[in-house]
Formats: C-alpha cells, structure tokens, sequence
C-alpha cells in the first residue's frame, strides 16, 4: 500500500511486467485525482498509474496546485508560494511513489493536462534527476521556473510530450509554442503535436500519447 504526501489513485501495473515503470497524473485546476485516472484503461499495461490530487481546495470535489488571477491585459498572474510548495510537495510524492514501488528514476515519467501540464513541466526542467520523462497536454511554461531550469548535462536523454489544441480557448497555442522554443534550446527529445481541438483531450490526441509512452517503456 502506497503512503504518499497527497491523496491519490492507484492502477499497478501488470504483475507480469519484469520492469515496471511508474507515470504520475496530475490534474488540471478545478478538478480532482478521478480525472485523468479515467486514462488509466488506456495506458500501457507495464505502467502503475499514480493519480494526484492537487493541495489546495478550489470548492466541493475541485482543487489546483496554485491560485492564479487574470489581470487587465490577459496575463496570468500566479500565487508563487504555493506554486512553490505544490512544486517541492510533487517532487516529494513523486521520488516516495517510485521508491515504494522499487521503480529507478529512469522509468518513471509525469504528466499532466493544463495547470497539472505545468507541474508536470516544472519537475522535468528543475529536478530531471527524479525522472524519465513528462507528457504536458494542453499547458504553459511558468516564467518564474525558466531561472530554475537544470544545467545541460543533467537534462540530456530526458524525453518530453507536448500537445496543444489549435482552438484552445483557455490556454492558447502560442503557449505550447512557447514551451518548445524553450527545450529546442535544451538537450531534452521532444515529440511535440498540435490537434484541431480545445482545451480538451480528444482521442487522437490520447492514441498517440500512449503509443509514446509505449515506445518509451519498449
């Protein structure tokens, strides 16, 4: 039985699985660990799937990893401690979940829709040393971690996903757009997509998300 620092869902992996990986969910604002535990079905069998919920309550059945307003021209404007100690809180779960389950750094992988997209970015650029890789979904660079983004060699070989929707309307595209020129500038393998959607999953988008966790646990 896992004993982590949040609340959380848990598929194993297949008991015939010789070596098993580990992927971490975490949820985007406003919803809770069910949400992206719904992919569970779909990942790949050698996986456990972990599913977060976020530390801060936003009303019944609804959390966030950080509060954040929008000011007069657009802008996001973040609650920066708690962006920090969500991110310092995931770091933890995450390194408590792998141990638990004997799963080495290099098979563990994170990710995320939008604000859990984030997190899920966060670690990868500031702490690679704790993972494979993340798949971000429909998300955003927050500019308060670009200072904190590893040293090169730490990040070589890690492996990232990126995919955005054209129609975004929550998240616009220019964000995703945003996080790849950032990582064409990094030792970091990115396989990035964009699809004619909103600030939503479609199935295309999820088939070929689980085909590169596949080719990645290959």
């Amino acid at each position: 039985m896992l004993d982590l620092p949040l609340s959380f869902l848990h598929r194993p992996a297949d008991a015939a699985s010789a070596a098993p990986w580990l992927l971490v969910l975490m949820h985007g604002v406003g919803s809770n660990e069910e949400d992206l535990f719904g992919l569970a079905p779909y990942v790949p069998a050698q996986f456990h799937v972990v599913s977060l919920r976020a530390p801060y309550v936003m009303g019944p059945s609804a959390y966030g990893w950080f509060e954040f307003a929008v000011n007069r021209v657009g802008d996001r404007i973040i609650n920066e401690p708690q962006e920090a100690a969500s991110r310092a809180t995931v770091a933890k779960t995450v390194t408590f979940a792998a141990q638990q389950l004997g799963i080495p750094p290099e098979r563990v992988v994170v990710g995320g829709f939008s604000q859990g997209g984030i997190m899920s970015l966060s670690l990868l650029l500031t702490q690679p040393a704790l993972l494979k890789g993340a798949m971000v979904m429909h998300s955003r660079l927050l500019t308060q971690v670009v200072p904190l983004v590893a040293a090169p060699e730490a990040l070589t070989g890690k492996q990232l996903w990126v995919s955005h929707g054209m129609h975004d309307q929550v998240i616009p595209l220019v964000s995703a757009h945003a996080i790849r020129a950032l990582v064409e500038t990094l030792p970091i393998e990115l396989s990035y997509s964009e699809y004619p959607s909103a600030h939503e999953l479609i199935q295309q988008e999820l088939v070929e998300a689980m085909g590169w966790l596949q080719r990645l646990a290959a």
